[in-house]
Parts: C-alpha cells; structure tokens; sequence
C-alpha cells in the first residue's frame, strides 16, 4: 500500500491530484494509472479521497472527496451540510445527491459546464465551439453594469443559485422520515430542508409528517403561486387508514393524491390531481408527475430561446406549418400556435397517455393546433409532411438516429433542438451533420444550479 493510501473505517482512501471535469458532475484523475471519478473536488486541487466503488478488476473507480489538502481558490463552503462531503463522511455517512458542485463558485460552476459541452461536442460531433452557459432569472437580472449593460455570467455569478426548484422528489427512510438518496446508492439519508427548492416546498414541512408506508414523495409547486401538489407513492399494502392519517398532517391548502410509479396511475385525496402552470403568456394544467421544466424560469427562458430563434431566422411566420415533438403539455406548443396563427399548423407530438390529454385541455382554444399521442418516429412515419420548422426536445437519452433520419426526411427549413443531456445532444447534433445539417447557433443555459446538468437550445438548418 502505497503512502497515500489508507484503510478507514469507512473504507479505502486515497490522495490524488485532481483533473479535468467530465460528463456525469465528476472529474478526473488517476492513481497508480488507474481512473478514478471523482465528485465533489475541483481541477487543480489535492485532495484525499473515500473509494465508492472500487473493485479489483474494474476500469475505473469511484470517489467522494474527504479532506481538501490543496484548495482550489473557486472553492466555496457548501450551502447545505447534508450535501457537503467531507463533513458527512466525517459523520460516517456519504452526502445526498442532487447538489455535487455546491462547493465551487457559481461562475465556475459555470465555466466548467461549458468545457463539458464543449468537450462533448469537439468528441461526439467534430464541433468547435466553447459556448457560454448563461445564468437565468434572478441570477441573469444580476448580470448587468451601471449602463444596463447584459455581462458575461463569467464576470458576475448574480444570485445565490438557491430557491429555483419547483419540484422535488424525496425518499423516505425505515422509520418514516424524509430523505433523499445518497448518489448511485439505495440508502436514503434524512433531510429537515431543501435549499434548492422554492419557498412553497419548503413551507410544507414534510420533514415533520411521519410518512411510515410511504416508498416515495414527489412534490410540485407552480412559480405562479398556484396550489401545490403531494405525490405519495405508498408501499406494498399500506392502508387507506395510514394514508388519511399521512393527509392529516399535510396543510389544507394543499393538494395531495397517491400515485403508482409502475402504473403511472394517480388516485386523488384531497384536491387536484394536477397543478396549474404559467408561461409566455398561457396557463397550463400538468397532471400528477406530468413533466414541466423544473427551475423556475426555464419556461420563459427555453420558450424566448427557442422563439427567437426561429423567428429571427424567418422560419416562424404567419401561416407556417411547424410541430412540436415531445411535446409534454404544451409549453412551446401554445407559443407556436400564436406565432403561425389560425392560418397556420402546430402538430404536437407527445408519447405519455396523460401528459397529451393535459395538451389537449391546454389547447383546445387553438383550431390550428393538431394533439397526437404517439411515439415521434411512428407518428412521423404515418404522417407524412413537409414542415416549414421544427422544435425537438427529447428526454434526456436525446433523438437518437433513427429520429434524426425521419427529421430530416420530412425536409423542414430548420429544427429547433431543446437538451438536458450534452452527451445525447452532442451524439445528435453529429447524426444532423451527417445528413447535411449544420449548427447555426447554439445557447446554453444555467437552469440546474449547484448541479452537473445544463440545458442547451440549438438551432439547425441544411447546409448550403
């Protein structure tokens, strides 16, 4: 065993120089010529680090951080002790996740984001491009001199990058208490807050409700101020009883329904089954765990994102015909819709059985607007059209090729490209220039705060 390497009552140890960032909110670095992942570090640094998952014969290996001996100057104290990993190994325990670049200053947090995308890019899609991720809402108002001036997000981290989340999901531990997961593990860690979820979640203090047959909580709090949702998910044979007294402990101004993850199935118990979101304008029911952009701003951001690019380009005009695939609820559907007009067409495509009949109710007030519920490729293949534009956004494993082939097959103008995932993105974006496409522009967006993730917008039009 070499000097830099111990044994612990917690396990293997090691000390190691930290690298470069990588995809997936780790960085690299190596000991003894092996890889090891390493979270909650920052490159530069010297630091000891507890061995996650390190068997004999793996590639790679796996870190959490315990003890900085060389800090990098990005380095900040972590906003939220149960996320912190050096103290809550020092505690015996390892950090919850969801919260793994909290210890590194916003505008680095940002930086390193871009050099993942551009990373991503330069390796999946021969693309040299180091975009900025810009900061949003609060953060972005902050970016600003004296003159009214928009800065670069690289000279003023504007914000706290707190409070942004509007939904959050939370384990429950053996005695009933709420939790969340420690990163790639099944253990559930006790949480008494949630820094990065707006004010309606925290103000429902389901860390005091004893949640004893509760597998899982989901919670949904509009930014309009609109009424929250609880989302129990119970255990196998928990009782109707267990779940009124769960109710009892929950405010009455909220909404609250069970919901089976397996079957996708939401039983109402108090309220609605459903929230009312706001956006660009239009108002939008999403039911149960329905997807919805999580940060608070990212509607209008992605939706002003998206718009301005299309109709900057010419390709957004009255009387365009234009689909929306994946279309979730209909966020950018509705923006759409009023840019064409009713002399236009908006095909809205979205593959969820109840997320499309939430489309349907949201727009049923535009006669322009066609509510498909299939899956992009087959709708595509019975459907044949022309479409002056396109706006995607995919789940996080991306289009992939086979859709991207039918996108371009269907010959439109240009395809507007929303991601949550710069592998998947960048592995896309190589699949469009294959087929002649190219990258016309490009914005990244800081929608996921003290986290690994980023959102990008693309714009992509033929070549020539």
């Amino acid at each position: 065993m070499s000097p830099d390497t111990q044994t612990t009552s917690t396990g293997l140890e090691l000390v190691v120089d930290i690298g470069p960032v990588a995809h997936g909110g780790h960085c690299v670095a190596r000991h003894e010529g092996r890889v090891v992942f390493v979270r909650h570090g920052i490159p530069g640094e010297r630091v000891r680090v507890r061995l996650t998952d390190a068997e004999e014969k793996a590639k790679f290996w796996r870190g959490d951080v315990v003890e900085v001996l060389d800090a990098s100057p990005d380095r900040v104290p972590h906003f939220w002790r149960t996320a912190d990993s050096a103290g809550s190994w020092a505690h015996g325990r390892p950090p919850v996740g969801g919260a793994e670049l909290g210890h590194i200053s916003l505008q680095r947090q940002r930086s390193l984001k871009s050099e993942v995308l551009a990373e991503q890019l330069r390796r999946l899609a021969a693309v040299e491009l180091s975009p900025e991720v810009e900061a949003v809402g609060e953060a972005k108002a902050g970016t600003q001199d004296s003159a009214g001036t928009r800065e670069s997000a690289g000279t003023n981290d504007g914000g706290t990058g707190l409070g942004w989340r509007t939904r959050a999901s939370f384990g429950v531990t053996g005695s009933g208490r709420l939790g969340m997961h420690a990163h790639r593990s099944d253990q559930v860690i006790p949480v008494r807050e949630m820094p990065l979820a707006i004010d309606a979640i925290n103000s429902l203090r389901l860390w005091d409700v004893d949640l004893q047959g509760i597998e899982r909580v989901e919670v949904a709090a509009p930014a309009n101020g609109s009424r929250p949702l609880v989302l129990l998910a119970p255990a196998d044979g928990t009782r109707a009883k267990r779940l009124n007294a769960i109710l009892s402990q929950l405010p009455a101004d909220v909404s609250v329904a069970s919901y089976d993850p397996l079957k996708n199935e939401t039983l109402q118990l108090r309220g609605r089954t459903w929230v009312q979101e706001s956006a660009a304008g239009h108002d939008y029911r999403v039911t149960g765990a329905g997807f919805w952009q999580i940060h608070r701003d990212a509607p209008e951001t992605l939706v002003g994102a998206v718009t301005e690019f299309l109709h900057d380009g010419g390709f957004l005009e009255p009387g365009a015909a234009v689909a929306d695939l994946y279309a979730g609820a209909g966020l950018f559907t509705a923006p759409l819709a009023d840019a064409v007009g009713e002399t236009g067409s908006v095909l809205s495509v979205e593959g969820a059985p109840g997320t499309s009949r939430d489309a349907r109710k949201n727009l049923h007030g535009a006669p322009q607007v066609e509510i498909v519920q299939g899956k992009v490729e087959r709708v595509l293949r019975q459907r044949p059209r022309q479409f002056d534009a396109l706006v995607l956004d995919p789940p996080r494993a991306g289009a992939g090729k086979a859709v991207v082939s039918q996108l371009i097959d269907s010959n439109p103008r240009a395809i507007a490209y929303v991601s949550c995932d710069p592998s998947s993105f960048a592995r896309d974006i190589g699949y469009f220039q294959q087929g002649g496409w190219q990258l016309s522009g490009l914005r990244a967006f800081d929608l996921y705060p003290h986290t690994h993730h980023l959102e990008t917008v693309a714009l992509l039009t033929p070549r020539g």
